[in-house]
C-alpha cells in the first residue's frame, strides 16, 4: 500500500513544481590512466524526463552520472544544464540533488535535521529549513518519523530520508545512483514506484543508474543501454524490449533464448520458420527468442521437438525450459494452468515476431 501524497496547496515542493531542466551530455570522454571508460558519449534528456542508464557493472554508467554531477571531470566533451555549460562548475554550484546506494545519514541527527542539512549549509534559517524539511518528509511519506534518529528506521525508510534530503533544496536535476540495490525485493518495488510518482508530481528531470532491467523498464520514460563506455541504444522501454537495435541489447534487456538461424536480408530461418529480423544480416547467426514468442505445439505440427528440463511457477504465468533435439535450451512463457513435467516430450513453434540476431561464431 502506497502513502498518499500531500495536496499541492499543502506542500511547498509541490506548489513550486516546474517543468524540469534540459540535460545534455556532448561527446563525454573519460579515462583513468590508460583505461578509457567513456568513449564520446552523447545524451540529450528533455525537461522533466526520467531516463535510466542501464548496463552491467563496468559499462560506465556510474562514471557518466558522476561526470554529470561534477564529481568527476571529463577529459573531453561538455555538460549542459538548461542550455548552460557547467562542465567546469563545481558540484555544489550545479543545483543537482543526488541519492546514492548508501544512505549516508548522520547518525547523531534526527530525521528532520538530516533532511534540512543541505538547506542549513546554504544559509537557510533554522525555522525555514525545518518547515521545508517537513514538506519534503511528507512528500516521501515520513512526516510522522521526523523526530526519530536513523537507527530507528528501516532501510527503506532511511533511503526515503536520503531522497527527501535530495529534494528539499528543489534541485534542477535529480540523480539516483543504484538507490534501491541494498533493499529487499518488496521494499525495492514499493520505493521505486513512489520515486516515479514523486518525480511525476514534481516534474523534475531525473537520471537513474541501475543494472536491474526490471527497475528500468518499470519506471523510465527512456532507457539508455550502456556497454563498454558507449550507449548502444536509447529508447522507450517498449522500444528496447520489442525492437532491440543489437544482439547485446536483446540479451541484456529481457529474457531471451539463443538459437541457431540462417539470415538472408531482413529475414532469418529458425527451425524451418521464417522470421523478420530487427537488423538485416546474412549467413549463419545466433537468434534471440523472447519466451512469450515461443509456444507449445502438437509434435506433428511443431517446428522443433524437445524434452522438458524445468518448469517454474511465477504466479500469473509459468516458464518452462525445453532442451531441443539439437541441444538448444529454449524458454517458453505460458499459462500457469499448463504444467509440463520433467522429461515430458513436447513440440515447439514460433510466433512470427521480429527477432534480433548476431553473426555466429
Amino acid at each position: 500500500m502506497t502513502t498518499p501524497l500531500p495536496r499541492t496547496q499543502d506542500n511547498a515542493l509541490l506548489a513550486d513544481a516546474g517543468e524540469g531542466t534540459a540535460v545534455q551530455l556532448q561527446g563525454i570522454v573519460k579515462s583513468y590512466g590508460a583505461n578509457r571508460v567513456l568513449h564520446g558519449v552523447d545524451l540529450d534528456i528533455a525537461p522533466g524526463e526520467f531516463v535510466s542508464l542501464l548496463g552491467p557493472s563496468g559499462c560506465g554508467k556510474t562514471t557518466l552520472l558522476r561526470v554529470l554531477a561534477g564529481l568527476e571531470g571529463s577529459d573531453e566533451g561538455a555538460v549542459l544544464l538548461g542550455g548552460s555549460d557547467v562542465s567546469r562548475v563545481p558540484t555544489n554550484k550545479r543545483d543537482i540533488g543526488m541519492v546514492f546506494q548508501s544512505y549516508s545519514l548522520f547518525p547523531h541527527l534526527r530525521v528532520t535535521e538530516n533532511t534540512a542539512f543541505g538547506l542549513r549549509r546554504r544559509g537557510a534559517g533554522k525555522a525555514e529549513a525545518n518547515r521545508r524539511a517537513l514538506d519534503a518528509l511528507a512528500l516521501v511519506g515520513l512526516g510522522e518519523h521526523a523526530e526519530k534518529f536513523p537507527h530507528q528506521l528501516s532501510g527503506g525508510q532511511q533511503q526515503r530520508v536520503a531522497l527527501a534530503r535530495a529534494l528539499v533544496t528543489e534541485p534542477k536535476v535529480l540523480l539516483l545512483d543504484e538507490p534501491l540495490s541494498a533493499l529487499d525485493a518488496k521494499v525495492r518495488v514499493q520505493l521505486r514506484d513512489e520515486i516515479r510518482r514523486i518525480q511525476l508530481r514534481l516534474g523534475i528531470t531525473t537520471v537513474f543508474v541501475t543494472h536491474d532491467q526490471e527497475e528500468a523498464l518499470a519506471i523510465s520514460d527512456r532507457i539508455a543501454v550502456m556497454s563498454s563506455g558507449h550507449i548502444e541504444q536509447i529508447g522507450t522501454p517498449e522500444e528496447l524490449y520489442g525492437t532491440p537495435a543489437t544482439a547485446s541489447v536483446a540479451s541484456f534487456v529481457g529474457l531471451s533464448s539463443v538459437v541457431a538461424g540462417d539470415a538472408e536480408g531482413d529475414h532469418v530461418t529458425v527451425w524451418g520458420r521464417r522470421l523478420p529480423l530487427q537488423t538485416p544480416a546474412d549467413g549463419a547467426v545466433e537468434v534471440y527468442l523472447r519466451p512469450e514468442n515461443v509456444v507449445f505445439a502438437e509434435e506433428a505440427d511443431a517446428a522443433a521437438t524437445g524434452t522438458v528440463e524445468e518448469s517454474t511457477f511465477l504466479g500469473s504465468m509459468r516458464r518452462t525450459v525445453v532442451r531441443t533435439a539439437s541441444g538448444e535450451r529454449v524458454t517458453v512463457q505460458h499459462s500457469p494452468g499448463l504444467r509440463p513435467a520433467f522429461g515430458d516430450a513436447v513440440g515447439l513453434d514460433l510466433l512470427p515476431e521480429p527477432v534480433a540476431a548476431r553473426p555466429r561464431g
